[in-house]
């Protein structure tokens, strides 16, 4: 069930009063005169602390304002009708200053930096000796989650007359726990006041990780305040407008080529717009840093990466915590290199990926043997790519021989792109990592899972199916508790792969301990299994949990383009995607995840067009917000190498870091022109084509 569609009696809506500039200091609110039933909630009103726990987000702007629609001010009352004419009413008085909305010179400067050297090198000297020279500057655009449910929160107090003070909340989150910290920081109570029932989430593309806290601390004030039960849910518009998105960033790679076309020397600057308030923001820099170092082999690499505090919104995670954008820069200039040394980019790839039992380039070794050779290859196969790449480029000879005249042939391209994703953040903010799960195996044979983390009805199978297997129980007997967080144990947020990398495992872990015990102990028997970090120092001291990639998961996919020289618009004729994800639980499963994933990547890839402008999204974008439909799908292949010995990680990400990258490398060699950027739209197409033809009309 949606919070939409729970209604409770003398229920009280809740609107959201917001920031009308980008930055400067509140004044004061002004309200009209209101029936008593109605109520202005202000930060004056929080009894408890005005900030989200782990994350810098005031609850409600009480001096500083950092972005247009940040909430200053919650109007609480009956009438959905009232409520809205009198929210129109409302005036923000606010001192207006000059807002920073660049990411390459942020008025509010840098929240998070980078900078980092990988080998005994000095890359001016092996610049200088370089035998090529590549370089090029990668961008990707912001891209919008699109959820089923735009993000709300009902607020309660609970009927259980043993805790009639109890603060119920009715929302869709990843990490129920944390919601349940905030909601009890704001009011100024202990946790265990407050229970949290998560609701349907949909397909949230981990975009739900912290922003439904916020709109439950909202929901939570407004019951606290009033006495009344408190519904808030954004409207579509408010959501697109003010909830995060998927951070842009801009890319800069130089590659310095030896004699052979391998990498002698990579110098990598990261710029990332992080909006108003940093969130995460440190996971999401470092993510982009590691992805744009790829998995190849480099010699000496250099990196400096820059987070900037921008006048927008907190932007955030989606589907990828920006290792997707790191991929999509590393793959672009992979396959620039290639064209370059005008080799094949899948063999370039292969000639100079990571060995097979070797480490990432900041050190952190490989606990399973690395196939990216096979990798590759299946993918190639799928697609038929090492055909169609040679002939693709044949006809690419001949169009620049005819000076891109030739008429009797249809302009298609191919491109291929190889990543890796983890399971597990990088850092965690509460609890040093100690997350859990805890099973009970029953007196009647039944087994009990409890954990925090069952946000998706596949897992829900995946671990009854294993847990069963283990315990040589019937998979009817496995009961996967989806209850309020007073009856489970906090197993952290359901974000970058945990429920399929490291919760299966506790799961897994947990059943083999219930095995061992069951035969000597008496029912029920009930284990508790926890996730801790291993910590590894690399960039600017800090410690990030070795675990999250040590584990890694591989993908490749390739994509074929046919180019409509009027329209300048791309048919899709094909996609694959190959995967090396260890243990496949259910392949039916997870086939149809990654389509899914494959659909979306290609819509931040090729249409999916947003941005702010003076820290606002125009209306534009907002109407003509275009994502694929039904009839845009093209044809899409998934296979699996096959590997039981292994367990299950993450895969959902790879579509997110590889079909980008060759979506466009495909389109650039249809058009003979290194394309950059993402969206990839055709107005850009038909400019790049026009650059060729000085003497064409535009």
């Amino acid at each position: 069930m949606f919070v939409d569609d729970i209604t409770l009696p003398t229920m009280f809506l809740g609107l959201t009063i917001r920031s009308p500039v980008a930055k400067g200091r509140l004044q004061g609110v002004v309200c009209p005169e209101m029936p008593p039933s109605y109520t202005l909630i202000k930060a004056e009103h929080i009894p408890g602390t005005n900030q989200l726990e782990d994350f810098p987000v005031p609850i409600l702007a009480s001096e500083e304002l950092s972005y247009i629609g940040e909430p200053v001010a919650l109007l609480v009352g009956p009438d959905a009708v009232k409520l809205e004419e009198y929210a129109a009413q409302c005036t923000v008085i606010a001192d207006e200053a000059e807002g920073g909305f660049s990411s390459s010179s942020p008025a509010a400067g840098y929240i998070a930096e980078r900078r980092l050297c990988i080998g005994d090198g000095d890359t001016n000297t092996i610049f200088d000796a370089a035998k090529t020279i590549v370089q090029g500057v990668y961008r990707t655009g912001i891209q919008e989650h699109w959820y089923a449910e735009p993000h709300g929160a009902l607020a309660t107090f609970s009927d259980n007359r043993k805790t009639p003070d109890k603060i119920v909340i009715y929302t869709a989150t990843q990490w129920p726990f944390q919601v349940r910290r905030s909601v009890a920081g704001v009011l100024g109570l202990s946790p265990d006041l407050v229970v949290v029932e998560p609701s349907d989430l949909g397909v949230h593309l981990d975009g739900k990780i912290w922003y439904p806290s916020l709109v439950s601390c909202h929901a939570a004030l407004g019951t606290f305040v009033t006495g009344k039960p408190v519904k808030v849910v954004l409207t579509r518009e408010e959501d697109f407008r003010y909830s995060p998105k998927r951070i842009g960033t801009e890319i800069e790679i130089r590659s310095a080529l030896g004699e052979s076309g391998e990498l002698l020397g990579t110098e990598i600057t990261v710029r990332a717009d992080a909006g108003a308030q940093g969130v995460l923001v440190d996971e999401i820099l470092d993510r982009i840093c590691l992805g744009s170092i790829g998995a190849y082999t480099h010699g000496t690499v250099k990196i400096e990466g820059f987070a900037a505090r921008t006048n927008i919104p907190p932007q955030g995670a989606l589907a990828g915590f920006g290792l997707s954008q790191g991929f999509f820069a590393m793959e672009r200039q992979v396959s620039r290199i290639a064209d370059t040394l005008r080799q094949d980019p899948a063999t370039w790839r292969k000639q100079h990926r990571l060995r097979r039992n070797g480490s990432l380039a900041i050190g952190i070794p490989l606990n399973e043997p690395v196939h990216l050779e096979q990798v590759l290859d299946t993918t190639a196969a799928m697609g038929d790519y090492y055909r169609k790449w040679a002939a693709y480029e044949l006809l690419r000879g001949r169009r620049r021989e005819m000076n891109w005249e030739i008429k009797d042939a249809p302009l298609r391209g191919i491109g291929i792109a190889l990543a890796y994703q983890g399971s597990g953040f990088l850092y965690n903010t509460v609890d040093k990592g100690a997350y859990m799960v805890e099973l009970t195996l029953e007196k009647d044979g039944s087994l009990e899972i409890r954990t925090s983390l069952v946000s998706a009805p596949g897992y829900t199978e995946l671990w009854r199916t294993s847990a069963a297997s283990i315990l040589g129980v019937d998979p009817s007997l496995v009961r996967i508790h989806r209850e309020h967080t007073d009856a489970v144990p906090d197993s952290g947020p359901a974000g970058a792969s945990r429920n399929s990398g490291v919760i299966t495992k506790l799961v897994e872990h947990a059943c083999f301990a219930i095995r061992k015990q069951r035969f000597r102990d008496p029912l029920p028997i009930t284990v508790q299994r926890s996730y801790r970090q291993v910590k590894k120092t690399n960039w600017e001291g800090k410690s990030m949990d070795q675990n999250a990639l040590t584990h890694l998961s591989w993908g490749a996919a390739v994509v074929e383009v046919e180019m409509n020289t009027v329209t300048y618009i791309p048919t899709i004729r094909g996609v694959w995607l190959g995967i090396d994800g260890g243990r496949i639980l259910s392949e039916t499963r997870a086939r149809k995840a990654l389509k899914m994933g494959m659909i979306q990547a290609l819509g931040w890839a090729s249409r999916e067009q947003v941005s702010y402008e003076k820290g606002k999204i125009p209306d534009t974008f907002i109407c003509n917000y275009d994502i694929p439909t039904l009839l845009d799908i093209p044809s899409l292949e998934v296979d699996f190498i096959k590997n039981d010995q292994v367990p299950p990680k993450g895969i959902g990400e790879l579509p997110f870091s590889t079909i980008p990258a060759a979506y466009l490398q495909a389109v650039s060699q249809a058009m003979d022109h290194a394309f950059e950027t993402i969206p990839l739209l055709p107005a850009a197409i038909r400019e790049a084509e026009l650059l060729k033809k000085p003497e064409a009309e535009p």
